[in-house]
């Protein structure tokens, strides 16, 4: 019995060592997995090895390697999260034993017909492959029963055996991390090479943006009054800019006001400028914004908080191009190109008498409507990479994105739009003690911007951190009762559906924006019956 014992050790070191060989060799993670699984069923007897992850889009297991399967049967091997000894496992993080796969009613018997198994007790053992305290997948194999060692011996193996696959899947999503950095790294050099915008400081490849810079460019030289519309922190000072730049008063003043900035009580001497004497503490005469800008542009923004007496002076420079200091009845004429910009709906404005009608028309000649980051498709990674470049010069560190960083960066809907994330990229070089960003600090930076209300209405979701796993034990099936997720309810319906429609139905990004798991999604997809 001893001899037989010290057999079954050396074969199990044996697995080992080939094991870790096979997992130096190459970042490509077939070859070792499914080697891997050969030495099992060869050396141990742990047959029809197989590893099951779950479909990017679906979140549905699948068998992604194994061996001793055929081709239909890995087909057959699909689980829903939840469903079956294989689902189960991956839904608690616990591993699961079923001596006999005949006396389990929750054994399915998908993959491999019980009819080509042999006419005697055959059991299965399933573990989590776990990464950063959560599960990734399932590794599972077969074992006829009359085998002369316990169950836990194998169990404890299978247990090593799932940490080395792991290690495998991380590397490569290491490797494939990495890549996608050098080829945002990439698209950002070729976008400031290519991109007609990203000469004035505008970068981005999106469809949703080049559209905005085709349109601004378009009009640059015609000297038009254009009106920039779009959400706070969408760059509109940068497209004013733009404009300016690329105008034929480019040789000229540019001159920027936020008219919600300046108290009411002094936005009149701030764009007209005053006489001496005009008011209390006008002890010399000065020349006012719009007079500054004389010979080139004068950006206007958020000029849906402009007073409606305002409103009409303004109205007279577009129309007559002269001005009056406060003070003064002598016009001043003035050649000034208006750029104005607003996150207010000014249609609404005039229905409600907030926005002279007269104006609206004088300024809405060329309307130009900036995107929001979260429709730039791509464009997250590429202003990222440049905020990180920039705050590493800034602040003398030379940190990069770590795995998965970028990935919450994309995912989340950045109610502060370009500002926003410029801000937050900041902060994370700031907090970085290491070489690299890590995921766990990134979602908490996002966490504590969960409470930032969307312009759409919604509070930005917050980040939750990853699932612990509970402690592996041997089980003979996971009991009905366990419940890892907390109590789905019918009213998360419209946030679900919203989140979705947002993401263009990309269920991994919805999920981070809601402060789920991608599992946590397709859970309560499933049990409120939404169409995925």
């Amino acid at each position: 019995m001893g001899n037989h014992n010290d057999t079954n050790t050396e074969s199990e070191l044996l697995v080992l060592q080939e094991a870790a060989k096979l997992i130096t060799k190459s970042t490509d993670p077939k070859p070792a997995i499914q080697g891997i699984l050969r030495l099992l069923s060869e050396l141990l007897g742990l047959n029809r090895g197989r590893v099951l992850l779950p479909e990017d889009e679906t979140g549905t297991l699948s068998i992604r390697y194994a061996y001793g399967l055929r081709p239909q049967e890995r087909v057959r091997g699909h689980y829903s999260i939840g469903e079956g000894i294989t689902g189960r496992v991956f839904q608690t993080g616990q591993l699961a034993l079923i001596p006999d796969i005949d006396d389990e009613p929750a054994y399915l018997a998908r993959a491999v017909d019980r009819t080509t198994l042999p006419n005697e007790a055959v059991a299965y053992m399933a573990v989590p492959i776990v990464l950063e305290e959560t599960p990734v997948g399932v590794l599972a194999v077969h074992r006829l029963r009359n085998r002369d060692h316990p169950f836990q011996r194998d169990l404890t193996l299978l247990q090593v055996v799932a940490t080395l696959v792991g290690q495998v899947l991380q590397v490569k999503a290491l490797v494939d991390e990495r890549t996608a950095q050098l080829e945002s790294e990439n698209r950002l050099l070729r976008n400031r090479i290519e991109s007609h915008g990203a000469k004035y400081g505008i970068l981005g490849e999106s469809p949703a943006l080049q559209q905005a810079v085709q349109q601004a460019l378009q009009v640059a030289k015609t000297g038009t009054t254009v009106l920039l519309l779009g959400e706070s922190g969408t760059g509109k000072e940068r497209f004013a800019r733009m404009q300016h730049m690329a105008g034929n008063c480019s040789q000229g003043p540019f001159v920027s006001v936020n008219c919600a900035a300046i108290p009411a009580s002094l936005i009149e001497s701030e764009l007209f400028g005053h006489e001496k004497g005009a008011f209390t503490g006008a002890t010399s005469t000065k020349k006012g914004k719009i007079e500054l800008a004389n010979g080139g542009t004068l950006f206007l923004d958020e000029i849906g908080d402009l007073e409606l007496d305002l409103q009409a002076k303004l109205l007279k420079v577009l129309e007559s191009r002269v001005i009056q200091r406060v003070g003064s009845t002598r016009d001043v004429p003035v050649d000034v190109r208006i750029v104005a910009a607003t996150h207010k709906n000014l249609q609404e404005a005039v229905n409600a008498n907030r926005f002279r009608l007269d104006l609206f028309y004088r300024l809405n000649v060329f309307p130009i409507r900036l995107p929001p980051l979260r429709a730039r498709q791509g464009d997250v990674a590429v202003l990222a990479h440049h905020f990180l470049k920039a705050a590493n010069e800034e602040y003398g560190k030379s940190v990069e994105f770590g795995m998965g960083s970028i990935d919450l960066l994309e995912a989340y809907p950045w109610p502060g739009n370009i500002r926003q994330l410029e801000n937050l990229v900041k902060r994370a070089v700031l907090l970085t003690p290491g070489p690299a960003i890590g995921r766990k600090l990134m979602q908490d930076i996002l966490a504590e911007e969960g409470g930032i209300a969307s312009p759409g209405g919604h509070e930005a979701a917050e980040i939750a951190p990853p699932r612990t796993v509970s402690e592996s034990k041997t089980i003979n099936a996971v009991p009905d009762n366990m419940r890892p997720y907390s109590k789905v309810q019918e009213d998360e319906v419209d946030q679900i559906v919203e989140a979705l429609r947002l993401h263009r139905g990309n269920k991994t990004r919805a999920a981070i924006s809601l402060g789920l798991t991608p599992r946590q999604l397709r859970y309560r997809m499933v049990k409120l019956n939404i169409a995925s």
